[in-house]
């Protein structure tokens, strides 16, 4: 059965301004980065340093984007890297990231340094959305002179470490509203036609298959499939049509595709995909699981051998 065509644009053709334009109309906020986000922040001021990175500027909305960081970082120390809201409608990794510098953020204090950006796409996230105001995916566009505000300041952040971090690791989640909304969307944006694919039910993660790290991404899977259940493949043996490098682990080329874990180039990288609307899973378990993720990674990383 041939899926409806997108409401906006012509088939076969890609987006105009006027396009985009009629995308960001239908577009509404539906939640708080102050409430949700910022304020989640101030009690962090305790224990880390916060501070404002860059902002971004939208129909006259001003978003500040702010980083969390050790305070007593060291340069002689190893770095960890954890970044959450990219896509600002995958929740869990905006309040995973929260939650972990909340319960265990100072566990690595005197060990390594700690450099958090719980939600890099503000906008997205109130709006529950993928791409940023331009129609643009920030997590395909993490580059030097990136058209998108996002990506830009997040690399102009990062810049100073890139080859000198130990991990990072990027909080994402798949959706149903992945093949509902976002992939149509995609398609139309680009004058492509859409091909259903399947949404995962379970945990999966991403590794560069530029820089492969298998042991890590194993011992980050054990270490959530003890509070969620781990993706299966589908019947054709791929996840998001992609093969698998091991159970719950997809190989994709990060770095070529601009997106988020390859901006440090660190030893150890990895993008976490939570699956919220499984039947299986809870909001707290969803939460529970990048947690894990984060906690298991930083413990591979941290007792690899330099």
């Amino acid at each position: 059965m041939t899926p409806p065509p997108y409401p906006i644009g012509t088939p076969g053709q890609p987006w105009g301004p006027a396009d985009v334009a009629a995308w960001r109309a239908r577009v509404v906020s539906q939640r708080s980065y102050a409430d949700d986000v910022l304020a989640a922040l101030e009690p962090l001021r305790q224990s880390f340093d916060v501070s404002e990175y860059g902002a971004l500027v939208y129909d006259g909305e001003r978003f500040p984007l702010l980083a969390v960081r050790s305070r007593d970082w060291r340069d002689d120390l190893p770095t960890l890297v954890i970044t959450g809201g990219v896509h600002g409608y995958e929740t869990s990794g905006v309040h995973g990231a929260l939650q972990f510098l909340r319960d265990h953020g100072t566990e690595t204090a005197g060990r390594a340094n700690l450099l958090a950006v719980p939600c890099v796409s503000p906008w997205a996230y109130e709006r529950v959305q993928r791409w940023n105001p331009d129609a643009l995916d920030p997590n395909r566009n993490f580059r030097a002179g990136s058209p998108a505000g996002e990506s830009a300041a997040l690399v102009a952040l990062l810049a100073p470490l890139h080859g000198r971090t130990r991990l990072h690791i990027d909080l994402h989640e798949t959706t149903d509203s992945d093949e509902a909304e976002f992939r149509p969307a995609l398609a139309a944006r680009d004058g492509e036609a859409f091909v259903p694919d399947t949404v995962p039910d379970g945990f999966y993660l991403v590794d560069d298959a530029d820089r492969p790290q298998p042991a890590f991404q194993r011992a980050v899977i054990n270490a959530v499939a003890q509070v969620t259940h781990i993706a299966p493949p589908d019947a054709h043996g791929l996840i998001i049509g992609c093969p698998l490098q091991s159970p719950g682990v997809i190989s994709y080329a990060v770095a070529r595709k601009g997106l988020c874990a390859a901006i440090t180039a660190a030893r150890f990288s990895t993008t976490t995909e939570v699956y919220p609307d499984s039947p299986r899973t809870t909001p707290q378990q969803c939460l529970d699981a990048q947690v894990a993720a984060v906690r298991a990674a930083i413990a591979y990383a941290l007792s690899a051998a330099d």
